[in-house]
């Protein structure tokens, strides 16, 4: 995301949820970070920067499909956030 993009707070919560979502689901399966990252095809700083609870890392819908792919969900369970 460009240093010119501000997120707004909501969607702050927003992305960091959905980094939870993946690093529950990706634990779930029973995967390493270094493991899931290479079934993804993505970067282990990544994944790891994205399940970050500190970090606010956004995430394309290409992304978030590749990774529901990988850990064989459907997309929607990566947006269902708990409270």
């Amino acid at each position: 995301m460009s240093k010119s993009t501000k997120i707004s707070k909501i969607n702050e919560f927003r992305y960091i949820q959905i980094g939870l979502n993946v690093s529950y689901y990706r634990k779930l399966q029973g995967y390493t970070q270094e493991e899931f990252a290479e079934v993804a095809d993505m970067s282990r700083s990544h994944l790891s920067a994205l399940e970050a609870p500190n970090i606010v890392r956004s995430v394309s819908i290409e992304l978030l499909f590749n990774i529901a792919d990988a850990l064989k969900i459907e997309p929607y369970r990566l947006l269902e956030f708990r409270n």
